[in-house]
């Protein structure tokens, strides 16, 4: 962490990659990542899960995440988070919002990439809830694509796994324990076509982000509740790979 604060960008991403990265090895988690559709400077949409799917997505596309103003204060995760250049939203304010918009569109311009989790919760990982298409605005206002990325995990016998889940009354200790009971996890993360590329409306943009990452992850459409069940197969669909808790997890949407 002293290195990380005196250090260029390039060396920074590095780090948060390599970081991550032994975070999950460290877990026993294994990352599959298909990266066929990223490109510099985008805005990375995501299902949100579990606090792992940060690691998961910097171990792969080292991001800055956006998350409520809260977490700057917790104890040891707010220090962590705002050392990596996370981008705190105060909610409820307008004119901060607007700060946030620019600060967003200043990582953006720099190629560097910005994370956000549309569900604004986390789920159990079988489903798919609401996309809250104002979190997708900077991107879309600075002219920048949108990156939907489908997240997921997976027991070594190929069957979904509900050990990285962190809804409902989970805590991250009843799920660091769960994670560290298992042998082996598998972590997925897929890309899908960029999105937002044509002046569509934001709301359009969610849509069919939140369609595409259902698609790769293997997700119904319908938004159940967290923690019911989607009645998903335990294979992944055939031809594609398997792919919040806001007031926990450290680098979140707002």
């Amino acid at each position: 962490m002293t290195l990380f604060r005196i250090c260029g960008d390039r060396r920074r991403l590095l780090l948060k990659q390599t970081w991550s990265a032994a975070i999950l090895d460290a877990l026993g988690i294994e990352l599959e990542a298909d990266l066929t559709h990223a490109v510099p400077g985008a805005l990375l949409v995501a299902n949100h899960i579990s606090w792992v799917d940060i690691f998961v997505i910097n171990a792969a596309l080292p991001s800055a995440f956006v998350s409520k103003e809260e977490v700057r204060r917790w104890p040891v995760i707010g220090w962590l988070a705002a050392k990596n250049d996370t981008v705190f939203l105060r909610r409820g304010s307008r004119g901060h919002a607007r700060i946030i918009n620019e600060q967003i569109a200043g990582i953006l311009a720099q190629g560097k990439h910005v994370a956000v989790f549309p569900e604004g919760t986390t789920s159990d990982g079988r489903c798919l809830l609401h996309f809250h298409a104002a979190l997708l605005q900077p991107a879309l206002a600075a002219g920048r694509p949108v990156l939907p990325v489908a997240l997921s995990y997976w027991e070594l016998d190929g069957q979904r796994s509900l050990a990285p889940r962190y809804d409902g009354d989970i805590s991250l200790g009843q799920c660091t324990r769960t994670i560290l009971q298992r042998r082996r996890l598998i972590a997925r993360l897929v890309t899908t076509p960029l999105r937002g590329t044509a002046d569509e409306d934001r709301r359009i943009v969610a849509a069919q982000a939140r369609e595409a990452i259902a698609l790769a992850a293997g997700l119904p459409l319908v938004s159940n509740p967290p923690g019911t069940p989607g009645d998903l197969p335990g294979e992944p669909p055939s031809g594609g790979h398997p792919t919040d808790n806001p007031s926990r997890a450290p680098a979140i949407s707002a």
